[in-house]
């Protein structure tokens, strides 16, 4: 008599004890059957995750800083330019991804307010820097860029034993990708306003970092690679951003009611709004895509720590929300539970801080140690998260350049 046989004379006796012995005994039976896959779903997995970190600890990586001039009278679309040379979709083929490990190129746009010195860095391999020091030259000629060290390596932090204090949070988009967030194209910023007539979004979000004090830091980072295909279509099969998009306007505009004898005329019953709304989206298609990941922290010495941080995380890129469109919301955080029953010793807080910590020195979101899923931004969206203010931003501790540089003359003596 075989196990199966075994299992139907166990389950006919009837009773809950009997109901899993049979249940044990036909798992048992079958074991060496479905073992082998699952066994080898699993081994596929980590060993995907241990050649991709291996890969990414062999890469050179380069923290530039660049340092902006007294005064910068472009607009954002110059950064719109600048960022289209981070669009690398290239991954190589199934090997290069399997054995080597090889990743999409990615890379960190981060402002961050060191005691409330204001710092604007772009993390990448070494491999992209003269292709990035050239774009930023080519936009901003006054800017100065230097190779620095990682500052997030000189914080020792660990909520057992360190010395900080910590807060942070990270943001996706509240509706589907293809609705944008508010640009600086809707704050008219394409069109070169004079200084004093800027709204600059960006404003608000240094100005706020300016405020740390002594013993406070401040950490913004955006973690970019091209747009990848996380879309599943009607038909089943994987599409990017842009088909989402595409099925978003045919919803929005009827399309999608092929039996409806009345759908061609939806068209014409747009509102106003809806109208907008369908050619923000269009507009958007026409850009390039990124996936992001958001991140911020916020870290003090425990003796200035200031809890009133948790509702500036909250609001930090609320200058980029359209009511409309698109807006960012928290998709995790490391701030606290709401009841203290939740969290026994802050023990599970604790764990999500470190983690929070570790990833940001990692500059993990598509990878491990913390893989999130990411959130597409266009090239005209991320341009306005992240591009030099001008005059606008008249932070105090804003890191200037003191002095402008000019050309020697062309009529010197040899």
């Amino acid at each position: 008599m075989n196990l199966l046989d075994t299992a139907w004379k166990i389950l006919d006796l009837g009773g809950l004890y009997n109901q899993v012995v049979a249940v044990l005994t036909v798992f048992f039976a079958w074991f060496p059957y479905w073992a082998p896959f699952v066994l080898g779903y699993v081994f596929l997995h980590q060993w995907k995750h241990y050649v991709q970190h291996r890969f990414m600890a062999n890469m050179k990586w380069v923290m530039l800083e660049v340092k902006l001039p007294k005064e910068t009278f472009k607009s954002p679309l110059a950064m719109e330019i600048v960022l289209t040379a981070l669009y690398q979709a290239g991954v190589g083929t199934w090997y290069d991804q399997w054995w080597k490990g090889k990743v999409k190129d990615q890379f960190s746009l981060e402002i961050v307010s060191l005691e409330g010195h204001i710092k604007f860095f772009i993390r990448t391999t070494a491999v992209y820097r003269n292709l990035i020091e050239a774009q930023l030259y080519g936009q901003y000629p006054d800017v100065e860029i230097y190779e620095v060290p990682d500052y997030a390596l000189f914080v020792d932090y660990s909520p057992y034993t360190g010395n900080w204090s910590m807060l942070g949070a990270e943001y996706g988009l509240s509706k589907p990708d293809p609705y944008p967030i508010k640009t600086y194209v809707d704050y008219g910023l394409d069109k070169d306003p004079k200084e004093e007539f800027k709204i600059d979004p960006l404003t608000a979000v240094i100005e706020y970092m300016g405020t740390m004090g002594k013993g406070e830091q401040f950490w913004l980072q955006i973690i970019v690679q091209a747009a990848g295909k996380h879309y599943k279509k009607s038909d089943g099969t994987k599409g990017d951003w842009k088909d989402e998009g595409k099925d978003l306007i045919n919803k929005l505009a009827g399309r999608d009611k092929k039996d409806d004898p009345d759908a061609k005329f939806q068209v014409m019953k747009l509102t106003k709004g809806e109208q907008e709304v369908i050619s923000a989206i269009e507009r958007s298609l026409g850009k390039y895509g990124y996936d992001c990941g958001i991140r911020a922290l916020y870290l003090a010495e425990k003796d200035k720590f200031q809890a009133s941080n948790i509702k500036a995380l909250g609001a930090l890129l609320r200058p980029f929300t359209s009511n409309n469109l698109n807006s960012f919301a928290m998709v995790g955080s490391a701030i606290g539970f709401d009841f203290p029953w939740q969290d026994y010793k802050d023990m599970r807080m604790n764990k999500i801080r470190k983690e929070f910590f570790e990833a940001y020195k990692y500059r993990s979101w598509f990878h491990a140690p913390r893989k999130l899923k990411p959130c597409v931004l266009t090239s005209e969206e991320l341009a306005t998260i992240y591009h030099f203010p001008g005059g606008v931003a008249q932070t105090p501790t804003f890191g200037r350049i003191t002095s402008r540089k000019s050309e020697a003359p062309v009529n010197l003596p040899i």
